[in-house]
């Protein structure tokens, strides 16, 4: 069984804990001293970094939240300055302004090596080639994948998003092995490969995959598997830890999340610790991050972890896959997606009304969002053309906002439903078993 960085990877839970407890202390040193927003908060409760000696004192220090990164949009919570970062991602936000993080040198060898043990851990290794589907440039995931891959000395075809006929071409005519992207493009491909008469294990050497980007299950795991006779492996991040970070191994049973690189905690709704195997909500506190850090962040989504070595030896703690969300973000095709964001294009339209809907799909996994807008009484005078006109206009600046394509439909005063109290905006109609 190969591993990456064996002293670390199977280190005792009792030493990583040691070692999680003292790169804290120094994490929060460094912070209270560099960053603004960290200092006051550890000072509106009293507390200094010294004073944090155990798992349970840590806790008195405050949560970190989605609006923290908004309200401080779009570096002020770097403590590193320009001259000392080598690259600046961006995501959406959750009101049209993105999420900026920056990265040291050391910031994206961290990032690498949490993706070069997770790469290793399930059998990728020199003699592979990685197809990377992922989309290049500001979204993490497509270079985050490129890095770790190289880091093993796999070789990496980084072909991208889209262009699906010559992504099958290429995967045919090359020693493509494993492949990486979001698991509805995956049922593409594989629905495509169908169409043209193509069999992947028979007219290609593709055996691996990672998917990640999406909410997907474990029977979707199982069809794409029985499908594709490739084994796909979960992966999980996000742009604010340094992007997607962390692996699943070859046992396939949760993901193993590095304890030298992050702290993770499961908190019920009331803000304490959950029992080992049981669901809360996940906080981050990355451990090694140097330009933007992140301490106590809650991420929003709802999992458990689960600190039994696994089988295949390794003792970091393994995350159960994502079973849903506090917050009312939605990921589609990979991107995340927020209602606010879709309310505020509609308010710069001033011929459309407040009242919209969002419907959303995945017929043959792949995902499809729908928006449908009420106009104003005034724009029912307009005529074809300039309905046709408005339509355009709604559809171009919701791409441009939303980083993703959606069915835009203008519909007549009155046709979307009320609601008593808060409204209903969201119809998820996905499925994902």
């Amino acid at each position: 069984m190969a591993f990456w960085n064996k002293e670390i990877e199977t280190m005792p839970r009792e030493e990583l804990e040691k070692l999680q407890l003292k790169l804290l202390r120094a994490k929060l040193r460094e912070m209270y001293d560099k960053s603004p927003f960290i200092h006051e908060k550890m000072r509106s409760v009293n507390l200094l970094p010294e004073d944090v000696d155990s798992f349970d004192k840590f806790r008195q220090v405050p949560f970190m939240k989605k609006t923290d990164l908004r309200d401080n949009y779009p570096d002020k919570l770097f403590v590193r300055p320009y001259d000392e970062l080598v690259r600046v991602h961006v995501s959406s936000g959750t009101t049209g302004k993105p999420t900026v993080v920056g990265y040291t040198q050391g910031d994206l060898d961290n990032w690498t090596e949490s993706l070069a043990r997770g790469m290793t851990s399930f059998g990728m290794g020199k003699k592979d080639m990685l197809q990377n589907f992922h989309g290049y440039g500001l979204f993490t995931g497509g270079l985050g994948v490129h890095y770790g891959a190289e880091r093993i000395g796999a070789t990496v075809l980084p072909i991208g998003t889209g262009n699906t006929a010559r992504q099958i071409q290429l995967m045919q005519d090359l020693p493509v092995t494993t492949w990486a992207g979001t698991p509805s493009y995956m049922f593409h491909i594989a629905d495509v490969c169908d169409q043209q008469g193509i069999d992947i294990q028979r007219d290609t050497k593709v055996r691996l995959a990672i998917a990640g980007g999406e909410p997907w299950s474990e029977s979707m795991r199982k069809k794409l598997q029985d499908r594709t006779g490739v084994r796909v492996h979960n992966c999980y991040g996000a742009s604010e830890f340094y992007g997607p970070m962390f692996l699943e191994c070859e046992k396939q049973n949760g993901l193993h999340i590095w304890a030298d690189l992050c702290y993770m905690e499961i908190l019920d709704k009331n803000g304490d610790p959950c029992a080992d195997g049981e669901r809360g909500e996940i906080v981050v506190t990355m451990l090694q991050k140097e330009a933007f850090p992140l301490i106590r962040y809650k991420i929003g989504d709802i999992s458990a972890l689960d600190w039994e070595p696994c089988e295949c030896g390794r003792t970091h703690p393994r995350l159960m896959r994502i079973s849903g969300r506090t917050d009312d973000m939605l990921v589609v095709r990979g991107v995340n997606v927020f209602p606010s964001q879709i309310e505020a294009v509609i308010g710069e339209m001033p011929f459309l009304s407040p009242f919209y809907r969002i419907t959303l799909e995945n017929e043959n996994y792949m995902d499809s969002m729908m928006v449908e807008v009420e106009m104003n009484e005034e724009s029912l005078t307009e005529d074809m053309v300039q309905l046709n006109r408005m339509t355009s206009q709604l559809a171009s600046r919701m791409k441009e906002i939303l980083n993703i394509k959606a069915d835009v439909r203008l519909v007549l005063p009155g046709t979307l439903e009320r609601f008593e109290g808060k409204g209903k905006h969201v119809v998820d109609n996905r499925k994902y078993d």
